[in-house]
């Protein structure tokens, strides 16, 4: 038979993408990055600036959007639609998860888009296309909050046990509920970072050596410290903490394990386990802290009455708004904003709402002699 055969059709296995070509203008188009790709290099982008822990968070919230797409065939970013969104957003709807989770997960995959719009990956305006639900400012907040009279408590039976003053649960809390730091400022301090003779504190960004802070540069401060923190911290020091520890940089951390400095996993469940309620109390669920599974150190987490380092923090920065210390020195000694202390972290209850309007309002109202305003 006369004629030339057609050509076999390359088998994918031996198909590679091409690069972007010049089109004749001197314009390089852009590759076609699927959903995976288009995020790994967002989060590489994000990781120059921002916090592990943000990072982090970021990837979680975008997963279940990135594992969405692979399931339904879009094995390209710049093939998502606005109906692929609506029929996201309905998806994560349906899968009952709390209204503030889905605006944040909603709000960061916006973000994600905006990005890839700017790369020209995906089609323009598409970002504008995710609806995150509306939020009312008081479920934006994590009420949940280690309470003062709580704090108080375990404060004082740390010292006054013979077992466990200075240890490094007690030191941890400590500082954790004096200053009102993050966990990460925790675990990024040195042990030279404490000066015991100006009684400070000072919060070092050094990402680079593994100790990055929440807000970079704008973190780094010196904070004063009350002379009850200093005793705790020179006896955890003198008796608790592991000398002659360095971490893979040569650096001494402050807070230490047997191996050096310990992970942000770590400290988490020492936070956890230092507000465990049966410290100073009977067990408010009915357990024997001899045989309750709480105590263990990979569980301290699931005890409903232990707090989180957040929510020290929390409460922290409540205390010290209602100690009468201004929002601004507030601001500057936990690192965040006036705006986000009084949005997110100072959440006074009622009683403690009351006390204030009568220490600053309703104590000066006295209308005096015979009933008459003076």
């Amino acid at each position: 038979m006369s004629g030339t055969q057609p050509e076999a059709p390359t088998p994918s296995s031996y198909r590679v993408r091409i690069a972007p070509v010049n089109d004749g203008s001197g314009r390089r188009e852009p590759p076609e990055l699927s959903p995976r790709e288009t995020l790994e290099r967002w989060l590489d982008k994000l990781r120059v600036d921002k916090a592990d822990s943000t990072v982090s968070a970021y990837h979680y919230r975008l997963k279940h959007f990135i594992e969405w797409c692979e399931a339904e065939g879009i094995t390209a970013i710049g093939d998502v639609n606005g109906w692929d969104i609506e029929t996201y957003e309905t998806h994560r709807r349906r899968s009952g998860m709390a209204t503030v989770s889905l605006n944040k997960e909603l709000g960061t995959l916006k973000n994600f888009l905006e990005y890839a719009e700017r790369i020209e990956v995906v089609e323009d305006g598409l970002p504008e296309k995710v609806d995150p639900p509306d939020v009312d400012q008081v479920d934006q907040v994590d009420d949940t909050r280690l309470h003062p009279d709580a704090a108080r408590e375990l404060l004082d039976t740390f010292e006054d046990s013979a077992e466990w003053r200075h240890s490094r649960g007690h030191a941890l809390l400590t500082v954790a509920w004096y200053v009102g730091c993050r966990l990460g400022g925790l675990r990024a301090l040195d042990l030279g970072h404490y000066d015991p003779g100006a009684r400070t504190l000072e919060f070092e960004h050094a990402p680079d050596e593994g100790t990055p802070l929440k807000n970079g540069r704008d973190g780094e401060r010196i904070v004063g410290l009350q002379d009850t923190v200093c005793d705790v911290l020179d006896g955890y020091i003198e008796d608790y903490r592991y000398g002659h520890v360095f971490d893979e940089y040569g650096r001494e951390p402050l807070f230490t394990s047997q191996q050096g400095r310990p992970s942000t996993n770590s400290i988490r469940a020492w936070i956890y386990m230092a507000t465990f309620p049966c410290h100073y109390r009977e067990c408010p669920h009915g357990e024997d802290p001899e045989v309750c599974e709480f105590i263990d150190y990979s569980h301290a987490s699931k005890c409903p009455s232990s707090r989180s380092p957040h929510q020290v923090r929390t409460g922290s920065i409540t205390w010290q708004r209602n100690q009468g210390v201004p929002a601004d020195v507030v601001a500057e000694r936990v690192n965040a904003s006036v705006r986000v202390i009084e949005n997110h972290y100072d959440k006074p209850d009622k009683r403690e709402e009351m006390e204030q309007r009568r220490r600053h309002h309703i104590d000066g109202l006295d209308l005096g002699e015979g009933g008459r305003s003076q």
